[in-house]
This record gives structure tokens, sequence and C-alpha cells, in this order.
């Protein structure tokens, strides 16, 4: 076994490997998990966490319950361990000006809700492979909006409205959308040339909403009028929304860029079976945007797909 390097004052060479195990052990929370993620037994993933125990002079990990929670210090070097763990892979990776995206072999965890996913899926992933072949991207739903992900590494991107997420978050708009109010084809506000806001009030709506919010900017730029309308369903997507507004009298409200952002182009791309009309009432647009963590601001592999992303975005909905 090879002596343990000692530095020239005298103390011992810390263990780096066990940078990685804390890495994972604080992101994950867990000695099960960690080992799990490591590849390890739990009982050696125990000895890591011991070890690490005696190296920074804290518990780390304690009990709660049936459970193990971070102590005060380790959720403070939580971020300052992930950063590291990232320089040093960045260090001893091999330099390279520009990635030989032929040969790469990458899997990126997008977050994304289910509208941008099937607006803009399938012509990413098509511009993806056209370029990097082996390149993989995984499309990860988001449940709430938060900056865990991208700061713990488990997503690479997070893409839609900006939200508390965060300082050191990047963030670049990608296009500004506006929503579209949907009916089935046949339904009455179909022959009507100008939909009024009165009209639009008077029949019932579903709602898409993952949170079970029913109102919004709509229903206060009905209440300005002093209209309101009925929300009679409300479902988790979009495209459940639009499932529900074809087979019924209710209107759906959708993203624009959901239907390929123009009215008129709905019939070719849902076979006719709906259609959309620009709502009676104002609202502000909203800006969708990509959003990352800073260590990955210089990684050219993640700096060609957030150029990707943007490409694709702005061929389909300008900014």
């Amino acid at each position: 076994m090879p002596e343990r390097c000692v530095l020239r004052s005298g103390m011992p060479e810390p263990d780096l490997n066990l940078l990685i195990a804390l890495d994972v052990l604080l992101a994950d929370g867990s000695v099960v998990g960690a080992a799990r993620r490591l590849g390890l037994s739990a009982s050696a993933m125990s000895r890591t966490l011991t070890r690490l125990r005696e190296a920074i002079g804290d518990p780390l990990l304690v009990r709660a319950g049936r459970g193990m929670v971070l102590t005060p210090h380790a959720e403070a070097l939580r971020q300052r361990t992930q950063n590291a763990v990232h320089e040093a892979r960045s260090v001893l990776s091999p330099s390279t000006t520009e990635p030989d995206f032929p040969t790469l072999q990458r899997t990126f965890t997008i977050r994304a809700n289910d509208g941008f996913v099937e607006a803009f899926g399938a012509p990413l992933i098509a511009a993806a492979t056209a370029i990097a072949p082996l390149v993989r991207l995984r499309f990860a739903p988001k449940s709430e909006k938060t900056a865990a992900h991208l700061r713990e590494g488990s997503a690479d991107l997070e893409i839609g409205v900006l939200g508390e997420m965060g300082p050191e978050v990047r963030v670049q708009a990608l296009f500004r959308d506006r929503f579209l109010a949907v009916v089935r084809k046949g339904h009455p506000l179909e022959l009507e040339r100008e939909v009024t806001a009165e009209r639009y009030a008077s029949f019932g709506h579903v709602v898409a909403s993952r949170h079970g919010r029913a109102s919004g900017p709509v229903d206060e730029a009905l209440a300005a009028l002093g209209l309101e309308r009925t929300i009679v369903a409300m479902v988790p997507s979009f495209h459940a929304a639009l499932a529900v507004a074809r087979a019924s009298d209710l209107i759906a409200l959708v993203p624009g860029s959901f239907l390929g952002n123009q009215p008129e182009h709905q019939e070719s791309a849902l076979s006719g079976s709906i259609y959309a009309f620009e709502l009676p009432v104002t609202t502000e647009k909203i800006t969708v945007s990509q959003m990352w963590h800073p260590r990955l601001e210089v990684d050219p592999v993640h700096r060609w797909l957030r150029q990707l992303v943007l490409t694709v975005c702005r061929q389909r909905v300008p900014l």
C-alpha cells in the first residue's frame, strides 16, 4: 500500500476521494442512498461517513425519527462541496477546445412542463442528435419552481417562467408566449367573427393547473370589466385541457407555443378538431427562459446545448 502523502508542514494530505463521497452524501442525505449512487455497500458507506466525521469534525448526518437529517454545518457545506467536486473534475478532464460531437456520449436532464416538451421536444431532439447522435435528452417534469435541482446537479437546464430561483442562477430568455382560447370544432363561438368578453365568460371553462389554482391574469382582466368566468374543471396539463375541450362545450386556455403559436395553423396541427382564437381581454405576455447553474457556464458541451435550445425556440417562436 502506498504511503500517505504528507504536506511540508507535517500535516497529512487529505484524502480527496472523500470529497466525492461527501458530495453524494450531502446531496442524497442518506447513507443507503449515497451507497447506491456510489456503488458501495451500506457498511462501506457507513465507514466512509465515519472518516468524513473525523476529517471535518462534525457529525454531518444525525438521526431524526426514522430517518437522518443534515447538520447545519453539513447544509452550509453542500454548495461548496458540489462546486469543489465539479471544479476538480473539470481540472482532470482532457483539455479540448471543441467537443468531439460525433462521439460525445452524455445525457442531459431538462426540467420543463408538458407544454414545452410537446411544442419543442421533437425538433430539439432532432437538432441535438443530428450533431451528436449519442447524446440523450431526458425531459423531467416540473412539479415546482425551485433551483434545488440545478444546485444539486440533478438537472442541467430548467425551462419555464422565471420564479424564485436564487441570485446565482443564470437566466436567458428564449421566447415570449401568450395564451389562446380553444374550443372544439363546431362550438358556437367558432361562428362568431369576434368573441366578446361577455360571450367568453358565458361558457364554462377548463383550466390546466398542476397545483389546482383556478384563477389567474385572465380572471383579473375579466373582473376589471365586471365579469367572471365559471371554472367547471381543473386538469393537470394542457394536453388534458385540450382533450376535455374537444369533447365538450368548455373553453380551454393554452399557450400559443403549445398550439404552434398561430391560431390559423391549428386545423392541420390537431386534425381539425379544435378552433383557437385570441382572448377578448388583454393579458401580459409571458417570457419563457432557460436557467442553469453557474458552474456549467463555461462547459463547452453545456454551452452548445444552451445555444441549441435557444436556436430551436427562436425558430418556432420569436422573442
